[in-house]
Order: C-alpha cells, then structure tokens, then sequence
C-alpha cells in the first residue's frame, strides 16, 4: 500500500516517556513478531558473523533499520518508522515500496511484506517460525497477534533512542572488544556487549526455538552485557538488566546502583526497572551508574585485566589522549 508522507508530532511525554508493559502488551507481542520477520530476512541474506551480529536491527531517528542486505549485485533496506507507522523497502536503484504500520495480524504482514518484495525482484526465503518465544506459531498461520497502538510505539521508540544514545556513550569507556549497540529481534531488546578477551566454557543452551548451536557461539566468550527490554519474558515490566557469562563467583550478592538495581536470581542477572529510573531525579545519571556499576561487577569478580581493556569516557570533539 503507497502512502503519502506527511508529518506527525513526535510523543510529548519527553525523553523517558511512561511505557507500562501492561498497557500495550498485544501491540509489543505483536511488533516483536514483525520485527522477527524482518530480522530473518537480513539474516538469510548476510554471511554469519560472530555472535550473530550479522542479523541484528538498528535504531534510527525515526524506528529500526536492517541496515544495507546484499541480494546478489543488488542492495536494499527495510526500514520500520515509528513516526509515520510505515514499513519502508529501500532498493539500491530509483525504486522503494510503503507498507502502512497498521492493526493486522501477523499473518498479514507476513504476507503483504513478501508480495512486496516480490514485486520488487527480491525473493528470500527464511524460516518461518519464530524464535525465542514460547508455543511459536508460523508466521502465515498467526492471526492471533494482531495489535498496533501507534501511541506506544512511539513511546517504546523514544524509549530506544535514548537508551541507544546512553549505551554507545558508555562503550566509549572500553578499549578491548565491544559489540555494536543493536536490536536483538529474537528477545526483542537492545544491547550492548563488553568482551574480556578470555574463552567462555560451552554454553548449556536451552533457550526456547533457539538452536543450541546458535547460542553457544554467541557466547563463545567471556561477556558482560547490557540492555533494554519493554517487558515480557522473565518481568512483566520494561528494565533494564545486566548479566555476565559465565557467572563469576560473588557476582550475585554485589551491590550495584542506584538503588532500586537489584540481582534477579531468577534471571540470572541485575535488574532496573525502567519505571524506577525514569521517575527518579536523574534518569540519565541512574542509567549511567547502573551500566557502570553493574560491569565493575562483573570485571571484578572475573578478574578481567581492567587496566588493559578501559579508557577515560569519551568527551566530544577531544580525542583519546594516549
């Protein structure tokens, strides 16, 4: 469907805006399923990188972007935008194609986005299940996930915006490996990794319609990761987390900031309610000392080499002083 563009207001509710999980939970079940649609169809077109960095989302002024896919000597991008509620398909040539972001199922999108592509020439194929989630139903076959509340989409984007500015200030601080700040569309949350340099014993597995495989080379290193999340999965509420692989000893009975930070034993990792944060005195600040808080927590009960793997924050338009 071809739509004219035209300009919305963006959400007045700042730069933290209120996003209960509750409150928008059909649209959130519903969008994270479109955006595995989406994620699949870069992955089917990229060669593997380490931890699979080659199938993430990105995040944009305006929503979450594949990025360029390789489809022979062609190129496109697909594009959601939050603030138009469009679902945009960029070529490489003078051709690009409108969706309209709109209260349909699953199913629906699944089909309208393919016949689109193929009207295109781009014909992928992926696999048509979900992953990461419980009792996954296919793709063409889901009409029971059918939502969209364009308010809280917003919400959920400025949401990303901010988080995503927060965790690439962050990664300034660390000059060993660090992982891209990007969107993770089989948990549906967005990341950011710090690496010790040190192998990681196997990882067990067993994350739902997740190949074992897949996971165990994600993890191949020792991690301390970060993130947002708007909620499902193990809280019913949107956090923020942090977790280490492999568990260091002690890393558990740390005390992080602020306050309201706590380990979740059955997570496996620290927690900060995105509500608590957004409505303390200093957001920004909070989310700084629980990111910084949560890794001095995890590189010291794992022993990293902290002198060789850090840096001074980065400050603009200075340069790292060596």
């Amino acid at each position: 469907m071809e739509r004219t563009t035209s300009h919305t207001n963006a959400p007045s509710s700042g730069r933290w805006p209120s996003l209960v999980y509750r409150d928008w939970q059909p649209t959130c079940e519903t969008l994270h399923l479109w955006t595995q649609i989406v994620g699949k169809i870069r992955l089917a077109q990229t060669p593997w990188q380490i931890h699979s960095w080659h199938a993430t989302l990105y995040v944009t002024a305006r929503g979450l972007t594949t990025s360029p896919i390789p489809y022979g000597t062609r190129y496109f991008q697909i594009d959601f935008d939050f603030v138009e509620h469009a679902l945009i398909i960029h070529t490489d040539g003078s051709t690009s194609r409108t969706l309209q972001l709109q209260a349909e199922s699953v199913a629906t999108f699944y089909s309208r986005l393919f016949q689109t592509l193929g009207d295109l020439d781009l014909h992928v194929t992926i696999s048509g299940r979900p992953n990461e989630v419980p009792d996954p139903i296919p793709f063409a076959e889901d009409h029971v996930h059918a939502a969209y509340d364009p308010d809280y989409v917003q919400r959920f984007h400025r949401v990303l915006l901010a988080a995503d500015s927060a965790f690439k200030e962050f990664k300034t601080s660390f000059l060993g490996k660090s992982s891209p700040v990007h969107f993770f569309w089989g948990s549906f949350d967005l990341a950011v990794t710090r690496f010790s340099g040190r192998r990681a014993p196997p990882h067990p597995g067993g994350i739902p319609n997740l190949p074992d495989e897949v996971t165990r080379e994600a993890y191949s290193h020792e991690v301390s990761s970060a993130g947002f999340w708007p909620g499902g999965g193990p809280t019913d509420y949107a956090a923020f987390y942090s977790y280490a692989y492999p568990v260091p000893a002690g890393f558990d009975a740390v005390r992080v900031q602020p306050a309201d930070a706590f380990y979740a034993a059955s997570a496996g990792e620290f927690l900060l309610p995105y509500e608590a944060m957004r409505t303390s005195s200093d957001p920004d600040a909070a989310l700084r000392d629980f990111l910084q808080s949560t890794y001095d927590a995890a590189a010291d009960a794992g022993q990293w080499d902290r002198a060789t793997l850090e840096c001074p924050r980065g400050v603009l338009r200075v340069p790292r002083a060596l």
